[in-house]
């Protein structure tokens, strides 16, 4: 039996209903999952919903039961002891406390992978976590050392940097972070099929720099990312100018394109993807996808959260488990 590990996120914000409404129709499916987060708090959700579901503790992956969400809570926090829809230290360490045991029980190989709700960075380090989100957490916990944040839906994009000023960032796209995403995602769009894909590498700078005049960054660390990476047998291209290369990939003419900084990566998957669009760590010992919005304390608690994009990261955490 494979099981699937889904992270609550934050219980002050919409991860708890969100997660309710993924699993109130199992047979939507192909796995089966367990919910490390609180069993009480989902219940609120599923009551004022009226969704149906059941719900049932266990300490253990080994215990799990049919015919209801079987959740497992290693923090134990009630709903009296926080404020839904605002920032919370107990909040953000409950959050990091589902992350980690969610790891735990996929490197002990009780768990085939980790879909994430969302959680918020504030609350995270109010709890005394001082991580940019859960990329870092993920990396740090697995001992991870090459890994990148890839999109995957109808644009599949991986990023150079993240969480990081944009001055950092041009910092970061060095010859050798380059050529490390080229080949992290090569290898994770092979797991979910493509025997070869083709990858385009957006430049840093307006015009990929344009032969130099509007910066450097290109001549002297992409392009011999590019060929290095080509002479590895790795079908990829660029520098191509960031303002035509995600139409072109959504176009099909390329099948990822590697994004140098957080926001030219985001704002292309965003606008007109958002709800298809699901946020996977790629160069870890386990899978986890992840929703790709925030906690949304000001809708929280009010049964309106849209539940899809935590449906697609179950999907495509499922299809990323076909390829092992």
């Amino acid at each position: 039996m494979k099981m699937i590990g889904i992270t609550m996120g934050d219980p002050a914000g919409v991860g708890p209903e969100i997660v309710v409404k993924a699993l109130a129709d199992a047979s939507e499916f192909k796995e089966k999952y367990v919910v490390y987060g609180a069993a009480d708090i989902m219940e609120k959700y599923n009551a004022q919903l009226g969704l149906g579901c059941s719900f049932c503790e266990i300490e253990d992956v080994s215990e799990y039961k049919e015919g209801c969400i079987n959740v497992i809570d290693p923090v134990h926090l009630t709903m009296d002891q926080y404020q839904i829809g605002a920032l919370s230290a107990k909040c953000g360490d409950a959050a990091y406390q589902y992350i980690a045991r969610s790891i735990e029980d996929a490197l002990a190989g009780k768990i085939e992978a980790v879909v994430t709700g969302p959680l918020n960075k504030e609350a995270l380090h109010m709890g005394g976590h001082n991580y940019d989100g859960h990329t870092e957490i993920f990396a740090t916990l697995t001992g991870t050392k090459d890994y990148a944040m890839m999109f995957y839906g109808p644009l599949k994009i991986m990023h150079v940097s993240t969480h990081c000023s944009l001055r950092e960032a041009c910092d970061r796209a060095t010859r050798e972070r380059v050529l490390t995403c080229i080949r992290l995602m090569n290898t994770a769009l092979k797991k979910t099929g493509m025997e070869h894909p083709y990858l385009a590498v957006a430049g840093l700078n307006p015009h990929a720099g344009e032969h130099g005049l509007f910066g450097t960054e290109e001549i002297d660390e992409i392009i011999p990312a590019v060929e290095d990476a080509k002479k590895e047998g790795i079908n990829v291209t660029g520098p191509i100018p960031p303002d035509t290369v995600f139409s072109k990939a959504l176009s099909g003419i390329y099948d990822g394109v590697i994004a140098m900084y957080h926001d030219q990566g985001h704002i292309a998957a965003k606008l007109q993807h958002m709800s298809d669009c699901v946020n996977c760590t790629i160069g870890l010992p386990i899978i986890r996808t992840s929703v790709d919005h925030g906690t949304a304390f000001d809708i929280a608690g009010q049964g309106i959260a849209d539940g899809t994009n935590m449906k697609t990261s179950m999907h495509v955490a499922e299809e990323f488990m076909g390829s092992k």
